[in-house]
C-alpha cells in the first residue's frame, strides 16, 4: 500500500466514525494529529463560531471539536470522494448541521484538505458555505 493509499484509509474511516457517532466522539481525529497540527477553518473565527479560529496544539484542537459539538449537532456527514497526491489528501463531500440554538439546519458541500507527515495530520483546511452558517445563527 502506497502512502497516499494509506492516507485515503485512514481517512475514509475517521468520516465514517465521524458521521457515524453524529460527531460526539473526536477520539479517532484525535489519535490522527500531530502535536504541532495546524488546523484551519474557513470560517476564522467569525463572530459566534469563534471555534473556527486557527488552531496550532491538539489541545486547541479539541477545544475546537467540543465548542462545535457545544453549538451544532451533526446530522449527516458524507466523505464522498479523495484526491490523494504526495502527503496531501483532499476530501469532497457534504455535511448537514442543525443550529442547537436556532433549530435552523445547514447543508452544505465540504471540502477538507489535509496534509501528513509521518501518518499523522499536521495541516487541516476545511471550506464549506460560511453564509448558510451565519444565517443558520440568527
Amino acid at each position: 500500500m502506497t502512502e497516499q493509499e494509506a492516507n485515503v484509509q485512514v481517512l475514509r474511516e475517521g468520516y465514517a466514525l465521524w458521521n457515524g457517532s453524529k460527531a460526539t466522539s473526536a477520539q479517532y481525529w484525535m489519535s490522527l494529529i500531530s502535536d504541532d497540527v495546524r488546523w484551519r477553518s474557513l470560517g476564522a473565527g467569525a463572530a459566534g463560531a469563534e471555534f473556527t479560529e486557527e488552531c496550532s496544539s491538539k489541545g486547541e484542537v479539541q477545544r475546537y471539536f467540543e465548542r462545535m459539538g457545544e453549538q451544532w449537532k451533526l446530522l449527516n456527514y458524507s466523505a464522498d470522494e479523495f484526491v490523494a497526491q504526495g502527503d496531501r489528501v483532499v476530501m469532497l463531500g457534504s455535511c448537514e448541521w442543525e443550529h442547537r440554538q436556532t433549530g435552523k439546519k445547514v447543508h452544505s458541500p465540504k471540502v477538507d484538505v489535509l496534509r501528513f507527515r509521518d501518518g499523522k495530520i499536521v495541516e487541516f483546511m476545511e471550506y464549506y458555505d460560511t453564509a448558510a452558517v451565519a444565517e443558520a445563527m440568527k
